[in-house]
């Protein structure tokens, strides 16, 4: 009995210094659910380059481990995933997917610091770019390290040919797509004063099945070019169905390149959709650096879609390198050090974290869907291709941020 007690006690105290031992990060996003896809492959990549991160020797001799909780996309469900991380003592908050999830936990993080001085976390993410976040609702304790939708929409709209004179907008029904409907309205007007918007609609996230009544609708409005702001599977039935209805449009998207997306649009889609990236599997290839290739090529043989978040390695190694310099995981310190530091990404440009927003200022780029590429995604035979670069420092954009910092 006594022994049985203390092999329990020492497991226990082993896993305990084993956790003790490891930076650990907390993501929270869609495991389950509609959007499961976009939150699982979330993890498995960022497992990936953290894996590499830690082959190098982590932060301050430890390596990083992430945790992953399920937040089905909803805000509630987020903020039970924020108490369990706080619960154990995990200092690093991370999500992706959904401003309406970022904005409730940028107030949980917010309260929970106010009243836990001594166990207080720092929040970032990677993928929700409503501008609110970093303006009106901006924190110390909170880094964005992705652009907003102001500077997406801002892209796209500078990204269509002169020839285009229609465009319809569709965008999901929650502050991000509300955010990409005014700011692509406000570019058309300031870029493209000769182009009209054919319609502008917002639509349920998650909810709609089948899109044949908005492509009727976009097919009736003689739009030559859609701009839309939707992701997962709400834009793989979107491209799908316009494919299979022969709708005649140019689709510019934010996040065609990402998983189970490039299937749904299919060989149809040549040379039709383009999408903002951070990187693509034929950005390597194109730069040449061997490490880089090797990065890609070891993904490759054992995922069955595209690297497509090969900037999140610029954002771990900030985080590194600020828990590095700060000597500490302490996220008052650690927050202190990122404010205002550069780096550069894996194809050698500048990134900049804006001190007065928290708010990253990163290379993006236009890619355009073909067949004249190295890479294929998701064996469609075709493969993103970059047809615009736009440097982190051209990508800036005031702020109205008026952040409290803390007293220590």
């Amino acid at each position: 009995m006594f022994r049985c007690m203390l092999a329990v006690i020492l497991v226990a105290f082993g896993a305990a210094a084993r956790a003790e031992d490891s930076i650990r990060i907390g993501l929270t996003d869609p495991m389950s659910g509609a959007f499961a896809q976009t939150g699982q492959q979330n993890s498995q990549q960022a497992q990936y380059l953290l894996d590499s991160i830690n082959s190098k020797g982590g932060a301050l001799g430890r390596t990083f481990e992430l945790v992953t909780y399920d937040n089905k996309l909803q805000p509630s469900e987020a903020l039970i995933a924020l108490q369990s991380m706080v619960d154990h003592n995990i200092p690093f908050v991370w999500s992706n997917a959904g401003s309406n999830v970022a904005a409730a936990l940028i107030d949980g993080v917010e309260k929970h610091n106010a009243r836990d001085p001594d166990h207080r976390v720092l929040y970032f993410t990677a993928g929700s770019t409503a501008p609110e976040l970093t303006n009106e609702k901006c924190s110390f304790w909170f880094f964005r390290f992705v652009p907003t939708t102001e500077q997406f929409a801002e892209m796209l709209v500078r990204a269509l040919p002169p020839e285009v004179k229609k465009v319809y907008l569709l965008n999901p029904d929650y502050l991000y797509g509300q955010a990409m409907q005014r700011d692509s309205t406000k570019f058309l007007a300031q870029y493209r004063p000769d182009v009209q918007a054919a319609g502008n609609e917002l639509i349920p996230v998650g909810k709609v099945k089948d899109f044949s009544s908005y492509i009727a609708k976009i097919k009736a409005s003689g739009a030559q070019a859609l701009i839309t702001g939707n992701f997962g599977p709400d834009l793989s039935l979107l491209i799908k169905a316009g494919t299979e209805a022969g709708l005649d449009v140019s689709y510019y998207t934010v996040w065609a390149g990402t998983g189970g997306t490039p299937t749904a649009i299919g060989p149809a889609g040549n040379s039709r959709v383009f999408a903002l990236q951070a990187f693509n599997d034929n950005m390597a290839d194109e730069q040449g650096d061997a490490a880089l290739k090797d990065l890609v090529t070891r993904f490759r043989a054992t995922h069955d879609y595209d690297f497509d978040a090969g900037s999140w390695r610029a954002m771990f190694e900030l985080l590194q390198a600020a828990i590095q310099k700060a000597g500490s995981t302490d996220p008052a310190k650690v927050a202190q050090v990122l404010e205002g530091m550069t780096s550069r990404d894996m194809l050698g440009h500048e990134w900049a974290m804006r001190a007065e927003d928290h708010q990253v200022l990163m290379p993006y780029y236009v890619s355009v869907f073909t067949k004249d590429v190295k890479y294929d995604s998701e064996h469609t035979g075709l493969g993103w291709k970059v047809i615009k670069t736009y440097e982190g420092k051209d990508l800036a954009l005031p702020t109205t941020c008026k952040m409290k910092r803390p007293a220590t």
